[in-house]
């Protein structure tokens, strides 16, 4: 509560000049050149604040923008994980908010995240709360995020709302992490043994079939296949080209436009073998986590539930769990509304009830949540274990049937000799 109050103490009669990078140089009281950076109204009000840290201003100028990346990279989930932690942990040593932002944009190196914390900072020294102003930011601080500052400034415990965030922020960008990691390494090799299959059948087979030419013989079926692939490559390759790009962006574009092809693509990953228990997992994980959160709060369960679907990751569990809202809302208990989308092992039901029953839902949620992150962490790995040699046989196999193929001939012609 008291970082907030000082946040809205210093709110002035009107909305301050938006805040601008400049490029400072000058001297401190010993005569040693000093130079830095630093975000202000004005050039004059820089000076100002240099001279009452003790240094003689020079040159003082905006900073210019560079040639390429002038806007700087975009700001990540790992960038607002980051952001939560931080301001978290200076809130909680009693640092007023305005006077944290104003730190952390100091420390900022990509100008679009130092941009977004002056904006921040700039709205609340305007009288704005913390949740209006990161309600300006819809596409960086999410419906759930704003929801529970919200919460967080209602009840007088932004301090700890923000410490509670910054974990589940870090705890949700690890588990995607994992969850990239077990569809990315497999996706990367495939996709280097599909380059190098082209590679060897536009470049190295027409070599070899000049010297099969030469030869006279009849060649191996194997290698007439290979030779036909090999033409079919050299003529139609712009055709192959632009009908996987095109293949990839019809996929992308359908799964954002078509919630029916969003859903069935969805429920066919939950089938995959073993990458769809981990789907399963991550998604009951992402639940448990995300509801107790909001949970804990002070959300209330309908309108946390609301805020929950959208964070499962899977359009499968997001609908399950707006039937579970609309169940919660109309007097059912939480752990009944969810045995009957039989989504949910047994396991988490009765985790849910026990907490139901005993006043600790958040506690049981945290629970369920850590068992099925931990899950995750387990068969990624075990995946991971289970991939390397059986993807090392496939590119083998793809690649050494290619080169057995274009050396049969010269065996064949070596035994007639």
């Amino acid at each position: 509560m008291s970082a907030t109050r000082s946040a809205t103490k210093q709110a002035p009669a009107r909305r301050p000049n938006p805040l601008e990078l400049f490029v400072w140089e000058g001297k401190d009281k010993r005569g040693v050149v000093m130079k830095g950076e630093q975000a202000a109204k004005n050039a004059n009000m820089l000076r100002a604040e240099l001279r009452r840290q003790g240094i003689t201003p020079g040159t003082v100028k905006p900073k210019g923008k560079p040639l390429f990346g002038g806007a700087g990279k975009r700001i990540t989930p790992r960038d607002i994980a980051i952001f939560s932690r931080q301001i978290a942990t200076m809130m909680k040593s009693g640092v007023p908010i305005v006077t944290s932002l104003e730190i952390m944009a100091g420390g900022q190196k990509n100008q679009k995240m130092k941009n977004l914390i002056n904006t921040i900072r700039s709205d609340l020294e305007s009288g704005s709360s913390m949740h209006e102003a990161l309600s300006k930011h819809p596409v960086q601080f999410d419906e759930l995020y704003r929801n529970l500052v919200k919460a967080g400034e209602s009840a007088g415990v932004l301090e700890t709302v923000l410490d509670t965030v910054a974990s589940y922020k870090e705890n949700i960008e690890s588990l995607k992490g994992k969850i990239k990691k077990a569809l990315f390494y497999p996706a990367t090799v495939i996709a280097v043994a599909i380059l190098v299959s082209a590679i060897l059948l536009i470049f190295v087979v027409p070599q070899f079939q000049k010297t099969f030419e030469s030869f006279g013989a009849e060649l191996p079926a194997f290698t007439l296949m290979i030779i036909a692939a090999s033409d079919f490559m050299i003529k139609w390759w712009w055709l192959v080209l632009f009908l996987v790009v095109g293949t990839i962006i019809g996929f992308i574009m359908a799964k954002n436009r078509s919630p029916a092809f969003a859903h069935f693509l969805d429920r066919m990953m939950l089938k995959i073998p073993v990458v769809g228990q981990i789907l399963h997992n991550s998604a009951i994980a992402r639940f448990s986590r995300t509801l107790a959160v909001t949970f804990k709060a002070g959300v209330p369960l309908v309108e946390a539930l609301d805020t929950v679907a959208g964070a499962t990751g899977n359009v499968v569990y997001e609908q399950a769990v707006r039937r579970i809202r609309d169940d919660v809302a109309v007097g059912y208990q939480l752990n009944m509304s969810m045995k009957q989308v039989n989504l949910f092992p047994h396991m988490v039901i009765q985790m849910t009830a026990i907490g139901e029953e005993a006043g600790a839902l958040d506690t049981m949620l945290f629970k369920v949540a850590e068992f099925y992150e931990e899950e995750v962490n387990n068969a990624v790995d075990a995946l991971s274990s289970l991939l390397e040699p059986l993807i090392m046989v496939v590119l083998g196999v793809v690649v050494g049937s290619m080169v057995i193929g274009m050396y049969l001939p010269i065996f064949k012609l070596a035994a007639t000799i």
